[in-house]
């Protein structure tokens, strides 16, 4: 577990981002070999996306909803870097992709979801108050919430002043 830092903070971030939101629902637990497989495919995706820099991933955060849905939040520098990835044949991804396709399809066993956001810089403002390293936080760093950080729409400002 991380470390806890007590007080408040803010993300060091301030440069337009891409919030990608991903991740897969578990619709009949008893079809193990059509789940398992897609629970699988995303831990060598980010470790790939993780050993190169250049791929524009700059991070992520998951989460369990319940028993059945996994969630991850990734943090992107773009939306082009995020494409590229995606349609990468010599990549993870790709064949991941085309093998959710021909096992599941739209049987119903599994369900996958995405949404994409771009958003611009000082278009977010981000706290967290005695918690470990988390989201952009984790990603970017993080600089204490004070002075012209301390509220929310002083930290949306900060984000395009720097």
């Amino acid at each position: 577990m991380s470390t806890v830092l007590p007080g408040r903070y803010t993300a060091d971030f301030d440069r337009s981002l891409v919030v990608f939101v991903i991740g897969m629902r578990i619709n009949r637990f008893h079809r193990i070999g059509k789940w398992l497989p897609v629970a699988r495919a995303m831990g060598p995706m980010i470790s790939e996306l993780a050993r190169n820099p250049q791929s524009g991933f700059l991070g992520v955060e998951t989460m369990l909803r319940g028993p059945r849905t996994v969630v991850m939040m990734q943090y992107w520098r773009d939306f082009d870097s995020l494409e590229a990835y995606a349609r990468d044949r010599d990549q993870k991804h790709w064949p991941a992709w085309t093998a959710f396709n021909r096992a599941v399809g739209s049987d119903g066993t599994v369900g996958i979801f995405h949404e994409t956001y771009a958003v611009s810089a000082g278009a977010y403002e981000t706290i967290y108050g005695n918690m470990p390293p988390f989201g952009l936080g984790k990603v970017a760093g993080l600089i204490p919430a004070t002075g012209k950080r301390n509220e929310a729409r002083s930290r949306m400002k900060a984000a395009t002043e720097g």
